[in-house]
């Protein structure tokens, strides 16, 4: 975030994407992966940490000059915000006279708060990324399901081989991604490998993500009923990982649970298919929209452990049932939710925000 804006690109810039999260977080992931194509349709700029590859910086110093720097032959700049700090942020730079037109990603499937309504009411956009997301808003809002950047979650060329690349035992990898908290189903998971490894001696699982202070005492709870079960080699913690390394580990296991109790969309479930593995859900988030049960995935209950145990042993029990599941998760992914697809839906909400403002 070095580089500085000339004034004639901060003159013609017309998409700011903010990124006001210090932690890496699922919705940041969302951001890297949009914003690059954002980039290629319209000239725009990131601020924040986690800057990815294929968009401009915009510093601070940057976004303070922005206000003394009108947009080229009147355009309208839009703020394109995923969070109630981004939101706050961008009716506070308005308040100073930068004109933004502010748009707002709402993913969460949960009633809002008061302050959370009260911004929202004053954007000029709202996109939901599900339509049960759209059912918690007290306005309309714009559906646009989340692509995927299909290249870089892609099949491994032998997944057996990058699996034993890792030095875990077995043959095949079973994994969860994602903060390791209740909210995640993360005990759910747990519970289950708990109750299969033992009869599936070829597989080993894995839990990537971050663990919180706050979750410290669930996790070592769930460590602890791990070695009470003497599988304490088998149930590997990996932790945050760099974000380069996720992609790989997508490609080393074989099958992707997702055992969330309360999910927004759950990003990790287009990665995880992205990347040719049988994918067990639970009914969170998108699940449903994105997954058709028994064919490229299968589907489970909420917070309901022997449904999920359930689905998961026929996968586990049938190699070539997984590896078929796994590819027809693939194609399912590549024929529906691209990134460019949801780049294009995003460009449309921004037109009619431009159209709108200037009429």
């Amino acid at each position: 975030m070095s580089r500085h804006f000339d004034d004639e690109a901060l003159d013609a810039l017309q998409v700011v994407i903010p990124n006001l999260n210090w932690r890496y977080s699922g919705g940041t992931a969302v951001n890297r992966t949009i914003a690059p194509l954002i980039a290629e349709r319209w000239r725009a700029a990131w601020c924040g940490p986690d800057q990815p590859e294929g968009i401009a910086a915009l510093s601070f110093g940057d976004l303070l000059r922005l206000r003394f720097r009108p947009p080229t032959h009147g355009e309208v700049r839009i703020w394109h915000a995923r969070r109630n700090v981004e939101m706050l942020a961008g009716l506070v730079l308005n308040l100073f006279g930068y004109g933004f037109a502010l748009i707002f990603n709402s993913a969460s499937q949960r009633k809002k708060t008061w302050l959370t309504n009260f911004l929202i009411g004053r954007m000029d956009a709202v996109i939901a990324t599900s339509q049960m997301a759209a059912q918690f808003l007290r306005r309309p809002a714009t559906v646009i399901l989340h692509g995927i950047d299909i290249d870089l979650y892609r099949p491994p060329d032998d997944r057996l081989a990058a699996f034993a690349e890792t030095g875990l035992p077995g043959k095949y990898g079973i994994g969860t991604f994602g903060r390791v908290r209740k909210q995640k189903g993360s005990d759910l998971f747990v519970e289950a490998m708990c109750r299969l490894l033992p009869r599936y001696p070829d597989f080993c699982a894995v839990v990537v993500g971050l663990t919180t202070v706050d979750n410290l005492p669930f996790v070592e709870g769930l460590k602890q009923q791990i070695a009470a079960a003497g599988l304490s080699e088998r149930i590997r913690f990996l932790g945050e990982l760099p974000i380069e390394e996720v992609p790989l580990w997508y490609q080393r296991i074989s099958i992707y649970v997702f055992a969330s109790r309360v999910e927004g969309f759950g990003l990790t479930l287009l990665e995880a298919m992205a990347a040719g593995d049988a994918v067990v859900a639970t009914r969170a988030g998108a699940a449903e929209m994105i997954i058709t049960d028994g064919d490229d995935g299968m589907l489970a209950p909420i917070d309901d452990v022997e449904a999920l145990v359930g689905s998961l042993e026929p996968l586990m029990r049938d190699t070539e049932r997984h590896e078929g599941m796994g590819k027809r998760a693939r194609a399912r992914v590549v024929s529906a939710f691209s990134r460019d697809r949801e780049a294009d839906e995003i460009s449309d909400v921004y037109r009619q925000v431009w159209a709108a403002r200037k009429g």
